[in-house]
């Protein structure tokens, strides 16, 4: 499992103590084992809270984050 996320509070949150806190998604994307030469796929990233998605033609739209509980459940039942 990855290091733990480094979190940090947006520069515009000001000193009220109510402010949005960020983190950095690693890079580590991957695409299933079962994509074969595919170019069209999904990728795959762990997180240390679940794991990450996105399409592999399109990575520069974003992720899908999903708990470790959602993220199990979901690989229980694709392997099923």
């Amino acid at each position: 499992m990855p290091d733990q996320l480094v979190w940090r509070t947006s520069s515009y949150s000001g000193v009220n103590g109510d402010c949005v806190e960020v983190a950095h998604i690693p890079t580590g994307f991957r695409k299933s084992s079962h994509s074969g030469q595919e170019p069209n796929c999904v990728e795959v990233a762990d997180l240390p809270c679940g794991a990450a998605v996105r399409d592999s033609k399109n990575p520069a739209r974003g992720h899908l984050p999903f708990p470790a509980a959602e993220w199990d459940a979901f690989l229980a039942v694709a392997r099923d």
